[in-house]
């Protein structure tokens, strides 16, 4: 019986709610394996992505730091070859003991290393003892002191370039030194030597947030951003090893091997390895760079926090979103046992999820409309500097997607190389919030390769809880602004040129007028003689003024064709071969010249006839015009000589044709001081002069002549000094 006030319990329903509830906890517990399955799944994902991108970052930097590495070593290499083959030198070493030469070789290097701005340039004789400094001067001069025990001494005495990176035994400062033999024929009597400061490259490694260092063919840190590591190896060395390196003494006197505050370990199939510090410091992915080269190996690393932050925040959306699904099923099931009931519930809600769906919807529309519209880029950081937002306008300043920018720390992908130094001050003071009002100039670069310029205003980023959660830039392009700027530049200038032509145009034509009827009168009058001449009176009389004649008929053509050329009238070309208007230029002046001077002159042309189309007369004026020029600077070499004892005819005039691709080329060579970069910048200017007589056309005019002809006019330094003009004309066929 059942008993009084208490409900019977039907043991079949009983039974089929503990089965819903057995189902319910199984579907519960398989949702929660599979969430914790995603979660996980997600974490990894985004630290493998995150790594990736790191190692990716570390590849790009590794080739720029390894170009700017190669190109500071390599920089003064040439300095010791150069320096070995002056006579100052080999007379030093042959002499080691007279002041005269030691002074003189003292006063060379200091010279050469001052030009070059490298450290120190100093020779060594055989038995490593400095016989003469750039630095003699200085209270730490090299002079005198003995370097023998040094690789780069004994590679060179060997007849190698030698190189080594060490500190100075003198001064104890490190540096690079690089090396070459000083010959006397076949045998070596002296080494020469430059020390190069490494010191501006770890200059800017000091500006980079992660560590930067590198090591020698021993596994030794030489050089790199972190000071306490230098000098420390980073594996055991043999007891050979390290007894030549204090030998050699490398690294200082007292040096003694002692390994890095860190570990590296392998990191399975990446690329690189993880850098450890002691417990409970940083940890850092590191690359290495070998330079076989330099016997050197560059590493470069990123710290490997990155990578943790990657898989947390992904844990973290990964949880949420389990979450979600975890919440969405349950809801799911208990909208299936009360669907009856809550029907009108949920019709009700989705239709305001709808109104706010189109709410949210027509107001993002908006928004991406307005943005863009925009012309100014925008960019908005966190506080670390990363990037989370730029709009359209942004992407098409710079080329990249949205999605390639969003995430990325300094340096950007749109940062000009040439400016990096600068990019990263403009950043750390924007991220300092010291970053001007008015805004700062930036130079960007375009992703297919062209320059941007930009003006940059940055504010602070406040969120709608008015905290500080980063900072939003203003991007405004003023390239176009910029070009206009230049091309106005360049309108002002063409200017100035126009009216200069001018001025020479209005000098020839008036030169013209003033001479054709004196010349005119000269021919005739050669004229008369020849008749008398050919009535007998006198043969050597008609000769002469037949060749009076000649020359006159050639000073009226040679003004008439100058004044054609400056009212840029069609000239008269023929062909004509560019031995024949050597000889001509030589039988002119050239020759007379030379010899008034004391001046060899050299002749290497063609076998064969080398022909262009071109006006012969005004070819010859500027072949004679280059000669003249050469003439002169080997006069004033000459003259600054001043020296008692005779010296070895070195100035010579050498004139030589060849043939090269499709043109026939005219060289002019001389032997004076040849052209400085000051100089040789503006050598073809208007009215540009080092003579305190020349007016400064000769040069240009003689360009303008050449480039009338389909040629070209080039001035470069000649191999043991001296300068060298090469007129290039395109080649003719024979007539």
């Amino acid at each position: 019986m059942t008993p009084v006030g208490r409900p019977a319990v039907n043991p079949v329903r009983r039974t089929t709610a503990q089965r819903r509830g057995w189902a319910v906890a199984g579907t519960a517990a398989t949702m929660l394996a599979l969430s914790g399955l995603l979660v996980w799944g997600a974490g990894e994902w985004a630290a493998q992505a995150e790594l990736d991108n790191q190692w990716d970052n570390l590849r790009r930097s590794s080739e720029v730091q390894t170009l700017a590495l190669r190109g500071v070593a390599t920089r003064y290499s040439f300095l010791p070859f150069t320096a070995a083959q002056q006579p100052l030198v080999t007379a030093l070493l042959k002499m080691p003991d007279s002041e005269r030469d030691r002074a003189a070789a003292n006063e060379y290097l200091e010279t050469v290393n001052a030009h070059a701005g490298s450290d120190v340039l100093y020779v060594m004789d055989t038995t490593g003892r400095t016989v003469a400094s750039s630095n003699w001067r200085s209270p730490r001069s090299f002079v005198h002191q003995n370097y023998s025990n040094r690789p780069y001494f004994s590679d060179a005495l060997a007849g190698l370039a030698g190189r080594f990176y060490g500190v100075g035994k003198t001064t104890g400062e490190p540096g690079l030194f690089a090396s070459a033999p000083v010959r006397d024929g076949e045998r070596v009597i002296g080494v020469v030597a430059v020390k190069i400061d490494m010191q501006p490259i770890v200059a800017t490694w000091s500006q980079l947030r992660d560590p930067v260092f590198v090591t020698d063919a021993l596994g030794i840190v030489f050089l790199g951003s972190v000071s306490p590591w230098l000098y420390k190896t980073t594996r055991p060395l043999a007891a050979a090893d390290v007894q030549r390196v204090r030998n050699e003494e490398q690294y200082g006197s007292s040096w003694t091997p002692v390994g890095v505050p860190w570990t590296l370990r392998q990191q399975g199939d990446e690329p690189g390895m993880e850098l450890a510090l002691p417990a409970g410091g940083s940890r850092y992915l590191a690359l290495n760079e070998a330079l076989p080269d330099l016997g050197w190996t560059l590493t470069l690393t990123a710290d490997s926090r990155a990578v943790a932050l990657a898989r947390q925040q992904a844990w973290a959306l990964a949880s949420l979103a389990s979450c979600l699904l975890v919440l969405a099923a349950l809801y799911w099931r208990l909208r299936e046992r009360h669907l009856q009931e809550n029907q009108r519930a949920r019709i009700d809600l989705e239709l305001r999820v709808q109104e706010r769906t189109d709410a949210l919807q027509q107001a993002q529309a908006f928004r991406q409309s307005m943005e863009d519209a925009l012309l100014v880029g925008m960019r908005a950081r966190d506080l670390q500097g990363r990037i989370v937002y730029v709009n359209a306008a942004m992407c098409d300043m710079v080329g990249y997607r949205a999605e390639e920018l969003v995430g990325q720390l300094p340096p950007y992908p749109y940062w000009h190389p040439d400016d990096l130094p600068r990019h990263w001050q403009d950043s750390e003071m924007a991220l300092a919030g010291q970053a001007a009002p008015q805004g700062f100039e930036s130079r960007l670069r375009h992703r297919d390769g062209r320059d941007v310029h930009t003006m940059v205003y940055t504010a602070r980023l406040i969120d709608g809880d008015n905290r500080h959660i980063g900072w939003m830039s203003s991007v405004v392009d003023i390239t176009a602004q910029k070009r206009a700027e230049e091309q106005q530049q360049q309108r002002e200038a063409q200017l100035q040129r126009v009216q200069r032509v001018i001025t020479v145009g209005e000098m020839a034509s008036t030169l013209a007028h003033e001479l054709n009827q004196p010349l005119a009168a000269l021919v005739n009058y050669a004229a008369a003689a020849r008749a008398l001449a050919a009535q007998g009176r006198s043969d050597l009389l008609a000769d002469s003024l037949a060749a009076l004649s000649a020359q006159a008929l050639r000073a009226a053509d040679i003004v008439g064709r100058i004044r054609r050329w400056v009212r840029q009238q069609p000239q008269s070309r023929e062909p004509c071969d560019l031995n024949a208007v050597v000889d001509q230029s030589l039988a002119l002046l050239l020759r007379a010249e030379a010899r008034r001077h004391g001046i060899a002159v050299q002749l290497d042309l063609t076998t064969r006839p080398l022909c262009v189309h071109a006006d012969r007369v005004l070819l010859e004026q500027v072949v004679l015009n280059l000669g003249l020029n050469a003439l002169q600077a080997m006069q004033g070499v000459n003259a600054g000589h001043g020296s008692p004892e005779p010296e070895p005819p070195l100035s010579e005039l050498l004139l030589r044709t060849r043939a090269e691709a499709g043109h026939a080329l005219l060289e002019v060579l001389d032997r004076g001081p040849g052209l400085p970069p000051e100089i040789a910048a503006r050598l073809f200017e208007p009215f540009f002069t080092t003579r305190a007589e020349g007016l400064g056309l000769g040069l240009n005019i003689c360009r303008s002549i050449v480039e009338s002809m389909g040629g070209e006019l080039l001035a470069s330094n000649r191999d043991g000094g001296g300068a060298v003009f090469v007129i290039r004309l395109p080649e003719a066929p024979e007539p």
